[in-house]
């Protein structure tokens, strides 16, 4: 069987790319297994987005190399000012194409057994480890064409283990550089923090290229144990031309905390699921996701907190900006299972249109299979409050100006929640620029 992705993708294939990389029998056999599979399975189907014409499966390479840094003086100028070269993140990752390029972990966690590394040196030195988790119980490999792709196709990421009752002070830092303009890229990151630890998170996705023909599949892991706590931060900052999936998925035991601060501003086509499914009984999260959309882009954002165990609480934030003639659709869901009594199920999705031709749809969704629970919704799509404009201007400040000031007001709840200073001044650039 050959998969048509205008490469010759078959089982010889992706057993000579596995070998290569040196990885064990079960990663192999997963892959050749997730090939067969993409060839039988559906694509996704995304609510109220037609993406037949989306090219998420044709590509020219599988492999690109890039260089490694010795320094952070080396790297490119839009990642220096990621991880802040002149204090730099102590327990950091940059991964530049498909190779893995810099790499540093305090002895501090290290001797605490935190385990932080490429998600390929993972698989031969933590392979039983990162088996337990890996495609398992957050993503599965089944769930449609996409999901098998990338369990054949994997082809860089991270894997972070934090080992119980560690609690991880300072954030952990990943950074994916991408200047391959036709490469597609099937990244994997796995968080898992296991009983009673802590951790915070975040990720950078950056294009050094203005436009790309890439196509990037994007899939993260979290599993958060009993009585953890994790934090996951990102920004997604890939080129024009590129089409992007991306699902960012968690799992909570008894008592756990799961928080998302997701910045979404690509400049292409965007596919985003982010689902966290509560299974233990106390357990809560609280997803936050602001999005930029401009040009012509078409995108479609799906955030569902799905509560299983008793008592658990999630809270849902979405706020979106669209000008020109770019078009998102927002799916809030909140899904309360039969037996989660005590549950409470929030959302509030808010989009704001700054051109006669933008779109903008959002849509929240209760699913209540239980009577003894809370739950609420809120949405709104509309302009710049013309109340707003008129009191700033009043004050001296130029139309231009004031509809900035709204517009990073509207945005600023989860700008302010990512946890390392320059991942939030960054956000807070890219922002100014896609919205002047």
């Amino acid at each position: 069987m050959t998969i048509d992705t205008k490469m010759a993708i078959d089982q010889d294939y992706i057993r000579s790319f596995s070998t290569e990389k040196g990885e064990p029998a079960w990663l192999t056999n997963l892959r050749v297994k997730a090939l067969a599979l993409a060839d039988e399975i559906p694509m996704p189907n995304p609510d109220k987005t037609r993406i037949t014409k989306w090219n998420l499966t044709e590509f020219n390479k599988h492999q690109a190399d890039g260089e490694a840094f010795q320094s952070l003086n080396d790297l490119p100028e839009i990642a220096k000012n990621v991880v802040h070269i002149d204090n730099a993140n102590k327990n950091l990752y940059i991964q530049h194409n498909q190779t893995a390029a810099y790499l540093t972990l305090s002895d501090e966690l290290k001797e605490q057994g935190v385990i932080f590394t490429d998600i390929q040196t993972a698989a031969k030195e933590h392979g039983e480890l990162l088996q337990k988790y890996y495609m398992k119980d957050a993503v599965k490999v089944d769930e449609h064409k996409l999901t098998a792709l990338h369990a054949a196709l994997m082809n860089g990421g991270a894997f972070l283990y934090i080992p119980k009752n560690v609690e991880v002070k300072e954030p952990i830092q990943s950074v994916f550089i991408f200047d391959d303009q036709e490469a597609a890229m099937f990244n994997h990151v796995l968080v898992v923090a296991d009983d009673n630890s802590s951790v915070t998170y975040v990720e950078n996705y950056l294009s050094v290229t203005d436009e790309t023909n890439g196509l990037f599949n994007i899939i993260s892991e979290v599993v958060a144990g009993n009585n953890a706590k994790v934090i996951y931060g990102a920004v997604d900052t890939l080129a024009k031309g590129s089409t992007t999936y991306v699902n960012r998925r968690g799992i909570t035991g008894r008592d756990a905390t799961l928080d998302w601060a997701l910045g979404m501003m690509n400049d292409g086509d965007t596919i985003f699921e982010n689902i966290t499914n509560l299974i233990g009984d106390g357990s809560n999260s609280n997803a936050k996701t602001v999005v930029v959309g401009t040009g012509k882009q078409t995108q479609n954002f799906t955030t569902s907190i799905v509560h299983h165990g008793k008592e658990t609480e999630g809270f849902i934030l979405k706020h979106g900006v669209m000008k020109d003639s770019a078009s998102s659709i927002f799916n809030g869901v909140g899904k309360i299972e039969k037996g989660a009594s005590g549950a409470n199920a929030e959302q509030e999705s808010r989009v704001l249109m700054l051109s006669e031709k933008a779109r903008g749809d959002a849509n929240p969704i209760l699913l209540i299979d239980e009577d003894d629970v809370m739950a609420g919704h809120a949405a709104s799509v509309g302009r710049v409050d013309e109340l707003q404009l008129y009191y700033l201007m009043s004050r001296g400040i130029s139309k231009a100006d004031a509809e900035r000031l709204i517009i990073h007001g509207f945005l600023a709840p989860v700008v302010e929640k990512l946890p390392i200073e320059s991942v939030k001044n960054q956000l807070t650039a890219i922002i100014e620029r896609k919205v002047k």
